[in-house]
């Protein structure tokens, strides 16, 4: 009876140790090059983290319109953006406001 119970315990516990972690979140490269801002990747959810990269000769900013996130590049430079809700986010370059996106999360 021990023993039933104790096999079936174990059996019960494998699928959750075999599933995979749900709602990982998934890092995207954004690179920024030649005055223009990468495509924003697509699908993106709450909790994914963008690697911004820049790529140009030149300083570059991503901001947020709603100012969620405000990152300063220099030339060469990285930063991290961490998608914190659904929906639309503009986003454009302080120092060359012809350079814009948006990042969209569902």
């Amino acid at each position: 009876m021990r023993t039933a119970l104790l096999r079936a315990a174990v059996l019960a516990a494998l699928p959750l140790a075999a599933a995979p972690a749900a709602g990982a979140p998934t890092v995207y490269t954004v690179v920024i090059d030649k005055m223009k801002f990468g495509t924003p990747p697509p699908n993106l959810r709450a909790g994914d983290v963008i690697l911004w990269v820049n790529r140009d000769l030149f300083r570059h900013s991503v901001t947020a319109r709603d100012g969620s996130f405000n990152l300063d590049l220099p030339p060469k430079g990285s930063g991290r953006t961490v998608v914190k809700r659904k929906g639309a986010i503009p986003f454009f370059c302080r120092y060359h406001p012809g350079m814009k996106g948006v990042l969209v999360s569902g």
